[in-house]
Parts: structure tokens; C-alpha cells; sequence
């Protein structure tokens, strides 16, 4: 087995992420195996990132025959037990798993239980489409992100030049294949920064400013919308815009705007308990059984769920689930939800950060 350091000098995180752990307990992880199932498959490369005495480390564990895995697994996990935080990409799916079925295999007694970690793919995958991400690949977050790498090898690349290294013990195959890890593990140090997008969608917001603004769309008819600027916690390394139901998002850096629709029409308040009202077809409205006794029996009806209502025109914001209420509908079964936009709300700060995170989070559910 062999055993490389190589140490990252003037290497600076652009990720805080000294939130999540004190950076001298946080290791990175990525392994390399020559095939995707534990069962027929051997792992021959270990590779971590570690912060020790101001610098980044990259160590890496090679096992120049499938015979020497044990004494590559005995080396990380003995190495890895001093650190309590565990940082990887898509390591729940593959690199975690695989590497307690070979300890399990060789009767090491070691599990992740005693670590806290960190899945970076699983922490962006969901708001793929949001950042126009054709997928997740570690590659593909670089791209986004404008890193370059110097391995151009794919992983199945990797696999055979392994096979023809432990043949030929070639030391430019051995380069590569250390240079393939190693650049993985630079690159999972230099992506942190698209975990900025996951702080964008779970750490609170605040609305910087509030406001209503007026306009005529292309066909001239006059129209509303609310304009929140806000302030994010983690800055965002690429500037993004996004469109989705009616709402549009622009976010750079530590700031972003949010535009959202005001509707100016009449909607329909539904009453809990339909059987205590009665429904005045006339009026178009219900009202509580205490006060209809002054209505002719030949004027009012039992209100049913979807006709026990009362009808407000005014301004509404949209929601899509219950933030503020009272909430009002265009019909019963319809599944679109308003609130006001009363003189009262508009002074409540505090809720429309609320409702700019709702917003926000429904705009990456697809419609």
C-alpha cells in the first residue's frame, strides 16, 4: 500500500463552513472502486481532506493490488476515527455504504453512526432545476460554478487504468489515478460555495424592503405586483433568476428581488362548519343560523360546503399553503389560496420574510 499527502497551500474556502463544525473535526471523503457493487467489486483508493495547522491536506490511501484492501481500509479508519464531521458527495449512496460492507467483510468494527455528516450532491439535488443544472454531477456543480480540473478521465476510465496499473505498475497510470481523486476532493473544497443555494431555500430570509409597484402589461391593462427586496445569509457565488407560478426571483450575491402577482378581484371566504348557515341565494352569500331568523324561509337554503361563503373584493397575494389567514379561494375545490393585503399586513415585516421563504420554496416544486 502506498500513502500520499499533498498539501493545498494559500487554498481558502469561500463557504463558511465552520458552521457546521469546527474545521479541524470536518473530513472530506472520496473513494475509488472498480465497479459500483461492494459484493464484486474491489476498493483500491482512499482519498480524504483534512484542515490541520492553517492548511488543507489532501491524504490518499493506494492499494497497488486488490490483496492490499485491507491494509487500505485499516489505514482510513483508523485515520478517520479522529474526526467527528464527515463531508462527501452522494457518499449516503455509494462511498459510505460501500466502505462498511468491506469492513464488515474483513471483520473491522467500524460504522458512521459516531459521525455527523454532510451529503453535498443530496443538499443541492432538489433545486437542480432552479439552478438550470442538467444534473448533479460533481462535474456539472464545477461547470456551473466556472472551476476547471486538470483530470479529464471519467470513472470507468479509472477502472480499466487501474486494472492495466496493477499489471504494469506504470507510474503515469498511478499519476492519474491519484490526480482523479484528488481532484475530487479539490473540487468537493471548491463547490462549497453552492451550498449557498441550500441557505437560500432552508435559513431564514428578511425582507429588506416592501413594496407595491404599478404597470401596464403588453396589452395595456393595468396591473400589481409586490416587490420584496431581501437579504440572504450565505452569499450567492453565481447570480441566478428564476420564473414560476406568476413569480419571478433575481438573487446575487447577498441580496435578491422577488416579484409576486397582486390579484384585485373578488374571493370567497368558506366557513368552517357549513350545517350552522344558511346559504341567501339572492345575496349570493351565507350567514350564521343566530342571525337569519329576519330572512323568509323562502329566501334562504341549508349552505352547503361549497356555497357557505362570503365575498370580498380587494387585493390578494397568492399562497399555497396556510401562512396568513384568513385565507380566501376563487371556488370550493379550487386549490389556488389567497390572503389579503390588508393596511395591517402591509406593516408586518416580519411576515412577508415568512412569506417570501414560502414563495420562494413553492417556485422549485414543479406546477
Amino acid at each position: 500500500m502506498k500513502t500520499e499527502e499533498i498539501i493545498l497551500g494559500n487554498f481558502k474556502l469561500e463557504y463558511p463552513l465552520e458552521r457546521l463544525a469546527p474545521l479541524n473535526q470536518i473530513l472530506f471523503l472520496d473513494i475509488e472502486t472498480t465497479g459500483f457493487l461492494a459484493t464484486s467489486s474491489a476498493l483500491y483508493l482512499i482519498g480524504c481532506a483534512f484542515y490541520t495547522e492553517g492548511n488543507w491536506i489532501i491524504r490518499q490511501w493506494f492499494a497497488q493490488t486488490p490483496d492490499e484492501e485491507p491494509e487500505l481500509l485499516r489505514a482510513f479508519l483508523d485515520f478517520a476515527s479522529n474526526y467527528s464531521y464527515l463531508v462527501h458527495y452522494n457518499g449516503n449512496t455509494f462511498d459510505l455504504p460501500f466502505i462498511k460492507y468491506k469492513a464488515d467483510q474483513y471483520g473491522m468494527s467500524f460504522n458512521f453512526n459516531s459521525m455527523e455528516g454532510l451529503d453535498i450532491y443530496r443538499r443541492i439535488s432538489p433545486y437542480k432545476n432552479f439552478l438550470k443544472l442538467s444534473n448533479c454531477k460533481l462535474k456539472s456543480v464545477e461547470a456551473f460554478l466556472g472551476i476547471a480540473r486538470d483530470d479529464p478521465y471519467t470513472g470507468e476510465e479509472m477502472i480499466r487504468a487501474y486494472r492495466d496499473y496493477t499489471i504494469s505498475h506504470d507510474y503515469s497510470l498511478y499519476h492519474a489515478l491519484l490526480l482523479h481523486n484528488s481532484d475530487d476532493l479539490k473540487g468537493m473544497l471548491e463547490i462549497l460555495p453552492i451550498l449557498s443555494y441550500y441557505d437560500l431555500f432552508n435559513s431564514p430570509l428578511k425582507a429588506r424592503k416592501v413594496q407595491a409597484n404599478y404597470y401596464n402589461d403588453i396589452h395595456g391593462i393595468p396591473r400589481k405586483e409586490l416587490v420584496l427586496q431581501l437579504v440572504f445569509t450565505s452569499p450567492l457565488p453565481i447570480s441566478i433568476n428564476a420564473m414560476s407560478r406568476g413569480c419571478y426571483f433575481k438573487g446575487e450575491g447577498h441580496e435578491g428581488t422577488l416579484i409576486i402577482p397582486i390579484y384585485e378581484e373578488e374571493l370567497k371566504y368558506f366557513y368552517a362548519n357549513h350545517k350552522n348557515y344558511y346559504y341567501l341565494p339572492t345575496e349570493d352569500m351565507a350567514i350564521h343560523k343566530s342571525i337569519a331568523s329576519f330572512v323568509d324561509r323562502d329566501y334562504r337554503q341549508q349552505a352547503t360546503a361549497s356555497n357557505c361563503y362570503t365575498r370580498k373584493l380587494s387585493l390578494f397575494l397568492p399562497q399555497w399553503k396556510v401562512l396568513a389567514e384568513p385565507f380566501f379561494k376563487r371556488e370550493y375545490h379550487s386549490k389556488d389560496l389567497f390572503f389579503e393585503l390588508t393596511d395591517e399586513i402591509k406593516k408586518n415585516r416580519e411576515l412577508f420574510s415568512q412569506y417570501a421563504e414560502h414563495v420562494l420554496n413553492m417556485m422549485t416544486v414543479p406546477e
